[in-house]
């Protein structure tokens, strides 16, 4: 008969009990027994406490322990290794991996080593992954299976998918996390063939092998096959037993802007019983934002059991896109009320929303709070965000001065935001002074090169004009097409500036000019200042009737079931003669119109925007 094994301590049980639970206050209490009764440096006691404290949140302490230990063996190193890698500093577990094979001469094992490759993936470090390889190969585990899958998933998110398949071609029995790795891989770093190849030849094809496919199509910033793959997976019939799936699909539908699509997997989610998932509802507020429906957005919002930063954070930028300052000042003052802490993206949202409302005051005041109350120090989208605020509200030497004595060198983003507002407030010498502070700097984004174009232009310098263009040519930088966007549900149609469908051209144009007449009953005058052309100005005038967002609203009109809102995604700013044609145009139609340009939303109704016109 062979011996019994040792029951396992009824102490370490509570320790790994409370370690699940993260219960700071009974890792504390355990450790004063364990000390009492001597038993703290007994194995399994030392790492199984230090473990405990980690996924407690209490790090520091964890470190503490390890280095009053008088036997740090591979066991206690594993424990720490695996906290550091999954900390917010996950460099430090190189430090300690590094001490522990020159100080402590403890060989690392497989778990080590799949940690230290985990570590190299978290950070994105190529050459250090590369390093661990090589230690890997020199070691007696190098058949490690578990390891060569961590390599895997370390290749591929270090953008060397090739690599990555090396490896995978070395694994003779491929487990199921070897196989996602790869197929994660491939899909993340946009080889969608070699993606969906080698997805269908997995031995296995579960939730979580559908899961890492989808996401990766979202990473690599296809959206559109993300959804086509989720409805394929359902027609599978694979069993939703995890709500990771349905965040990362309702993701991309918050990239495709398709609002219907949204509100399906709104009713997929509520179906399939995740209704109390935060993950979830943080996804379904952040779509219905940016699908521009704000409403349902803040519907979503006040249902959630739970709201962690990431709740509030999504809803106070969704209220600011939308012009909603007001709201999104409330809801954070009731975030700290909540008692909880604002991170550097809902403050970039405050300013954004103080910036876009003329708060001037409040939006210094917000700025100042950062580092003051909060212990956040403001980073250069921060600085750019107050450049912003403070320039759009014509405080343009209060902003220079902001621009020349922060302590991070401007970059295309800060100088063109004083730049586009100098250009507005219409103070041309200084309009030039940044423009040519800002072509000094060779920027590389198209946009750039077209605010500058368009800076000249409309100070008349028409050979600097010519000179940015060359330029253009010279860096083989090609500006962006102008196009808008409008999904109806069952139908949909994308308008590119003068391009109107042979099959509504006819209708397009007629209600266009409709609606043109109507207006000029009303005192409409064509500002053609938008058109940043030498040309005539009929020219000018027939140009500025066929920019897309019109086109789209027409169309919407036309198709749309009466009184409902037209929603148009444009992927430009919209112009200012367009901003006053839409008012004009939902005070006609008795319509509410919604755009989503390349700075915000903008709700029209009754003849006015959300934005007050001041964007």
């Amino acid at each position: 008969m062979p011996p019994l094994s040792t029951p396992p301590h009824p102490l370490a049980a509570l320790l790994r009990s409370s370690a699940r639970r993260r219960d700071r206050t009974a890792c504390r209490k355990l450790h004063a027994h364990l000390l009492k009764s001597g038993l703290h440096q007994r194995r399994p006691f030392p790492s199984a406490l230090l473990d405990a404290y980690a996924k407690s949140g209490f790090l520091s302490d964890a470190r503490c322990l390890f280095d009053e230990s008088s036997h740090r063996d591979a066991v206690l190193y594993s424990a720490l290794l695996s906290a550091l890698s999954h900390s917010d500093r996950p460099s430090q577990a190189l430090s300690l991996f590094r001490r522990m094979v020159s100080v402590d001469a403890v060989p690392p094992d497989g778990f080590i080593f799949a940690t230290l490759v985990k570590t190299c993936s978290r950070i994105g470090s190529l050459r250090l992954g590369k390093q661990a390889h090589a230690q890997f190969l020199l070691s007696s585990f190098f058949t490690d299976d578990v390891v060569r899958s961590s390599l895997v998933d370390m290749y591929s998110k270090c953008c060397a998918v090739d690599d990555a398949r090396k490896v995978f071609d070395t694994v003779p029995d491929k487990n199921h996390v070897c196989w996602t790795a790869m197929v994660s891989g491939y899909a993340s770093n946009g080889r969608k063939s070699e993606a969906l190849g080698l997805f269908w030849q997995m031995p296995r094809r579960d939730l979580f092998a559908w899961t890492a496919l989808i996401s990766g199509f979202l990473q690599s910033g296809d959206s559109f096959d993300a959804v086509k793959l989720f409805v394929e997976m359902r027609r599978n019939q694979v069993e939703i037993d995890d709500s990771f799936v349905l965040s990362t699909v309702v993701g991309a539908s918050s990239d495709l802007a398709a609002l219907e699509l949204g509100r399906q997997l709104h009713g997929l989610v509520l179906a399939l019983g995740y209704k109390s998932s935060m993950i979830l509802g943080n996804a379904l507020v952040d779509m219905y934002a940016k699908c521009s429906d704000i409403r349902s957005a803040r519907a979503v919002f006040e249902g959630l059991v739970m709201r962690d930063v990431i709740s509030w954070t999504t809803m106070v930028v969704g209220e600011a896109q939308h012009g909603r300052a007001d709201d999104a000042l409330d809801l954070y003052d009731k975030m700290v009320l909540a008692g909880v802490k604002p991170n550097e993206v809902t403050f970039t949202g405050l300013i954004y929303a103080c910036s876009h409302a003329g708060l001037v005051q409040k939006g210094r005041e917000l700025f100042d709070s950062m580092e003051q109350d909060h212990g956040i120090r403001p980073s250069l989208q921060h600085y750019t965000c107050l450049l912003d605020l403070l320039s759009r509200s014509g405080h343009l030497t209060e902003a220079e001065n902001v621009i020349n004595s922060m302590p991070y060198v401007p970059d295309e983003a800060s100088w063109g935001a004083l730049l586009s507002a100098c250009k507005k407030q219409g103070d041309t010498s200084m309009s030039i002074r940044m423009a040519d502070r800002l072509l000094g700097l060779k920027p590389k984004d198209p946009s750039t090169y077209i605010l500058l174009s368009n800076t000249y232009a409309a100070a008349g310098k028409w050979d600097s004009v010519a000179s940015v263009r060359k330029l253009m040519a010279e860096m083989d930088v090609k500006k962006e097409p102008g196009y808008s966007w409008i999904d109806l549900g069952k139908e949909s149609c994308l308008f590119r500036a003068g391009e109107v469908p042979y099959t509504m051209r006819h209708e397009i144009i007629r209600l266009l000019n409709e609606l043109a007449n109507e207006m000029n009953k009303r005192g409409y005058v064509p500002d053609t200042r938008s058109v940043m052309h030498d040309v005539e100005e009929n020219e000018k005038e027939q140009q500025l009737f066929m920019h897309s967002e019109r086109l789209a609203v027409a169309f919407g009109l036309l198709k749309s079931i009466p009184g409902t809102t037209i929603r148009v995604i444009k992927n430009l700013r919209i112009c200012l003669d367009c901003h006053n044609v839409l008012k004009l145009i939902s005070e006609i139609t008795g319509r509410e119109i919604v755009v989503r340009d390349a700075n915000r939303f903008h709700h029209f109704e009754v003849g006015k925007c959300s934005c007050g016109d001041f964007w």
